[in-house]
């Protein structure tokens, strides 16, 4: 195994040897042209293949958070046909004709139950993480996606939408888990220089999931009345394919290393991730993460609420957590079509707008990937719920485009980079809760936003995406380039002086003194 001097040294000389042979009284070997060839050589060696790292990732998240996007839009095609059948139902069973908004009231459980599933999967992800490690957590996970479809197939013939809200719950325990264990398993298995956009790209596959989701539902495919049940129960084709291919990839090679001290086992998964041989430098980094994790056991939330050199972070990780989800953009696909009724849109083009603004916050997230090893994390928080301050004042659209563009992924990404390896899965838990409370919140209240407010439901979330960006642009720290190692250790990269005075005075009740 060679370090990244030794490995440049032997492509040159195996270079020089081959020039040498071929040319043996010629010095063009020593020739600028032919040290340039040979250092490209070497740094194309270095990189290695990151075309094992990329397949890994989609296989992962097909069967992850492309699936929370999926079924978050799913939801919106057949509203009117299930608030139909739940109607039918109550009809045949007890003879009741459900007033307009009981049926409202219903199928906002139906929607708002993912979310209380969602809750489930985020507590239960961080010990699943820890006990079966991340893979198998993420393949495990489709018990509960297969039943999920399973109920959701058979719940018109047994004319039941109490399994259309089991259905529910159970994909959203899925989501819950997979949300929170995938970025986990991109941010510890990606190379340093790749690990924001690796863990990005769960923001990418949510936004593929909603435009694949409003796709599938346009009426002339799923979207119809027949063929709704067909609709709730496609997720399970992107489980599948899951569970084909995530087995062929390895393990964390940080969790094989840290949590199980199987050295070997980590070399071996960081050579098939890479490609090529494993680089000193890299391996050394892990081996001072277990170094420092020795004789330390899997923090609990509680413990890091506790834990006084945390306290930023989990702060941190619970203020934009909430906030992804407060600014009301996940709204957009649960309620789409109330939305867009409202704002005097004719319901035959709903569809068609649901996807466009799904294709805006795919599109986002793309530019987002490209732009987050170079801006750094803390200026596409900042920028991004400054601009979603401005435009959801303005319109829906716009704001679909700003929220996707830096806040949803680079949210995901934090927990790995500021918690150490054994207080990741609990600040996952942490981060996870609150975004299930809160989308869970959202999906109670936001109908009846919608009935008061009309086309301007939007515009109380401006004050939270105004001091969300206020919290990044005072609290939250850069970490692009950092190992994940120095992030957790540097105690002096968080929170702002005047903020944390503030604090501590307030607590202490003492008159603040300038």
């Amino acid at each position: 195994m060679l370090d990244s001097t030794g490995l440049l040294s032997s492509v040159n000389k195996r270079c020089d040897m081959e020039i040498g042979l071929v040319f043996p009284h010629c010095h063009i070997k020593n020739s600028p042209v032919m040290r340039k060839i040979t250092s490209q050589n070497a740094r194309f060696i270095m990189k290695g293949n990151d075309l094992n790292l990329m397949l890994m990732v989609t296989s992962c998240a097909i069967g992850g958070t492309l699936q929370y996007g999926y079924n978050l839009a799913i939801m919106n095609a057949p509203t009117i046909f299930i608030q139909n059948f739940v109607n039918e139902t109550f009809r045949e069973r007890w003879d009741v004709q459900l007033k307009n908004y009981q049926v409202t009231l219903v199928w906002t459980c139906i929607v708002s139950i993912y979310s209380l599933g969602g809750l489930a999967g985020a507590l239960i992800a961080g010990p699943m993480s820890i006990t079966f490690g991340r893979k198998k957590t993420m393949l495990l996970n489709n018990i509960f996606l297969m039943l999920s479809s399973l109920l959701a197939l058979t719940s018109r013939a047994a004319k039941s939408f109490e399994m259309i809200i089991i259905s529910r719950v159970l994909v959203g325990i899925n989501a819950g888990i997979s949300m929170n264990v995938q970025p986990m398993y991109f941010g510890e298995s990606a190379p340093k220089h790749l690990r924001g956009a690796a863990s990005l790209s769960s923001a990418i596959f949510t936004a593929f999931g909603v435009v694949l989701g409003q796709v599938v539902g346009l009426r002339e495919i799923l979207g119809s009345e027949p063929c709704w049940q067909y609709l709730l129960a496609s997720n399970a084709i992107p489980g599948l394919i899951q569970l084909l291919t995530l087995p062929w990839f390895p393990e964390s090679p940080r969790y094989l290393l840290i949590d199980r001290g199987d050295k070997e086992a980590c070399i071996n998964a960081l050579r098939r991730l890479r490609g090529c041989e494993v680089q000193r430098s890299e391996l050394d980094e892990i081996l001072q993460e277990q170094a420092e994790a020795k004789g330390l056991r899997p923090s609990r939330p509680w413990e890091l609420f506790a834990d006084r050199n945390v306290r930023w972070q989990v702060i941190s990780i619970i203020t934009l957590s909430s906030a992804m989800q407060l600014c009301g953009n996940d709204s957009i696909y649960f309620y789409a079509y109330y939305v867009f009724k409202e704002s005097g849109i004719s319901p035959d083009m709903i569809q068609y707008i649901t996807i466009c603004t799904g294709t805006c916050e795919f599109t986002a997230c793309i530019i987002c990937n490209l732009l987050i090893e170079r801006q750094g994390r803390k200026i596409l928080l900042m920028g991004g719920y400054a601009l979603m301050t401005v435009w959801a004042i303005v319109f829906t659209i716009a704001l679909c485009l700003c929220l996707s563009l830096p806040t949803a992924g680079v949210t995901g990404v934090l927990p790995t980079e500021i918690f150490s390896q054994t207080a990741r899965p609990a600040a996952y838990m942490i981060a996870g809760s609150m975004m299930w409370i809160n989308l869970f919140i959202m999906g109670m209240i936001f109908p009846f936003l919608v009935s008061e407010l009309g086309e301007f439901c939007f515009v109380p979330f401006a004050a939270v995406c105004f001091l969300s960006a206020l919290y990044v642009g005072l609290v939250l720290p850069e970490t692009k380039g950092k190992t994940l190692s120095a992030i957790a250790n540097d105690k002096s990269i968080f929170g702002n002086k005047l903020l944390e005075r503030i604090i501590i005075v307030l607590s202490t009740e003492i008159p603040l003194k300038l």
